[in-house]
């Protein structure tokens, strides 16, 4: 009899299904998205926009944890003055400081709302112009640059995070401009093929040990005076350089972080969908018991702060300190050109490449090489950037989660307008989304890493002119903590083993050259004879 019920439960629920189907696809809406035309239904895009909400959703969470590491618009001021002096220490921001923590707690609480905001009007724009169902949000790899490269770990880098704004702002005009023009996918295929494939790798591999260390990860690598870096994981380190102090191997933290990599992992060897949010949310619960060795709310006055807004659980933030951040006043530098050269460098490459991946994938692609909305796409993503800019986040991109919605049948922009609306209702629960700690983040951009070394396999290994400027890419990246290191390096090395070519056609050209005057001047010598000849 339960059998029975299920199955009449079942079959009206078909009923039902079908004939909301029907109306949507017969409706405006369902016209305005061409539903019928692409043959995809209502309920099939929302079931695709949530499996790519499930699987981009981590980048709330990382994209502020990656961005708060440079300290925002914080500063020395925000520091808190000790006892019996009258300013706080030039170092306050790198060693332990309530003040200094609590701006940061705050600048990440506004990045937060800024990265939800950004992936939804990005997403939302994209389906009502363009009319594909992909998702859009900042991007994994400029984060990092912008955090770590141009603005540095709690403000020791070149520039100030208003000045990298700024530059965000630069580079994401000019890449609308190009994009109006249509010379996006020209420019990007100037760019050797070994050093465009290389710089995606190297840049998994930069992300990959951000992720590994002890303030932006889980806390496996650390310094080390002899051999710059080492294995750590510690009980105790130096809250200023994370050097080991003792307890190697030891950190509940680092092993708890462990376990939420390998329910990742498995959920992707099973290809569940969401696997990087399980993994996330598993570290980030249990990091939540307080009173443990390994929660995110110790009983200090900075963890009982966070532990209060954390029990709001429902809240709306306001941004306060990162929307309109941009500044000009330091703009005109050396440090400053380069980083707008990286970035739209790295926006030519990766952006252009994952959006027409997706259309490859969603089978949109038609045989003259173009797609449906190609124009109204590189519009929006690029436009998307500037709003991102706007708000206080790195370059936004389209999202190569998206296909895991269009492999659920996910086929117009109603999908991208549902991913949208996902990221609209996760605005009113910033409490939870800030209390997300790092070592909860740091599997996940270690994945990150992973995803992105796949791309290897495409590298010609076995022609040194092609496997040479890759490998100088890739590794520079990690090791010298810059993106842009990596790709000069890399365009150097190939420019150079090119002219190895380019002298061999000169000489060439010029034996061409020297042969065509001899026959010129022999011709003209028997000319000469043969007058001589006749007369």
């Amino acid at each position: 009899m339960g059998i029975g019920l299920m199955g009449r439960l079942a079959s009206s629920w078909r009923k039902m299904e079908m004939a909301v189907n029907d109306t949507v696809s017969k409706s405006i809406v369902g016209k305005y998205f061409k539903l019928e035309a692409r043959k995809t239904c209502f309920t099939t895009e929302l079931r695709a926009a949530t499996a790519t909400f499930m699987t981009m959703a981590y980048i709330i969470a990382v994209n502020a944890t990656i961005l708060a590491d440079s300290g925002g618009t914080c500063s020395q001021a925000d520091c808190s003055v000790p006892e019996n002096q009258t300013a706080a220490s030039p170092d306050c921001m790198f060693k332990p400081n309530a003040g200094y923590e609590n701006c940061v707690s705050k600048t990440k609480s506004d990045l937060v709302v800024a990265t939800v905001l950004s992936a939804m009007i990005g997403s939302f724009a994209m389906g009502m112009l363009a009319n594909l169902p992909l998702g859009l949000a900042p991007g994994m790899g400029p984060n990092a640059y912008l955090a770590y490269n141009l603005v540095g770990y709690h403000g020791s880098g070149s520039m100030s995070y208003q000045t990298a704004l700024a530059v965000v702002l630069v580079e994401a005009c000019a890449f609308l401009v190009i994009s109006g023009l249509g010379l996006r996918s020209k420019l990007a295929r100037l760019i050797p093929d070994s050093v465009r494939l290389a710089c995606a790798a190297g840049i998994g591999l930069f992300i990959s040990f951000v992720g590994l260390q002890i303030h932006q990860g889980v806390g496996l690598i650390g310094p080390d005076p002899s051999t710059l870096v080492t294995i750590t994981a510690c009980t105790t380190t130096d809250p200023l350089t994370g050097a080991c102090i003792g307890g190697k191997m030891k950190s509940p933290t680092f092993w708890l972080a462990t376990a939420g990599f390998l329910i990742t992992c498995y959920g992707l060897m099973k290809e569940v969908k969401g696997s990087m949010i399980y993994g996330i949310l598993f570290t980030t619960l249990v990091s939540w018991i307080r009173g443990t060795a390994f929660t995110y709310f110790p009983e200090t006055p900075l963890g009982d702060s966070n532990y209060n807004y954390f029990k709001k659980v429902v809240d709306f933030h306001k941004i306060e300190s990162t929307a309109g951040a941009i500044s000009f006043s330091h703009f005109n530098s050396r440090a400053v050109w380069v980083a707008l050269a990286t970035l739209l460098y790295v926006d030519l490459l990766a952006t252009t490449g994952v959006l027409y991946t997706m259309a490859e994938i969603g089978g949109f692609v038609d045989d003259n090489g173009g797609f449906e909305g190609e124009y109204l796409a590189y519009i929006v993503d690029s436009s998307s950037t500037i709003v991102g800019s706007a708000l206080g986040v790195s370059p936004v991109a389209t999202y190569v989660e998206s296909s895991a919605g269009m492999k659920e049948g996910g086929r117009t922009g109603l999908t991208a307008v549902f991913i949208a609306a996902y990221f609209f209702f996760s605005l009113f629960f910033t409490p939870l989304l800030t209390s997300v700690p790092p070592w909860a983040v740091g599997p996940s951009l270690v994945m990150v890493g992973v995803m992105m070394m796949k791309v290897v396999k495409d590298i010609k290994w076995g022609d040194v002119k092609e496997a040479v400027p890759a490998f100088v890419t890739m590794v520079i990246m990690p090791l010298t903590y810059s993106i842009s290191n990596g790709i000069i390096g890399g365009v150097g090395v190939h420019v150079a083993l090119s002219l190895y070519d380019l002298g061999l056609r000169l000489i060439k050209w010029l034996n061409q050259m020297r042969k065509m005057v001899r026959n010129g001047q022999n011709q003209v010598s028997a000319g000469a004879e043969s007058m001589v000849e006749i007369i």
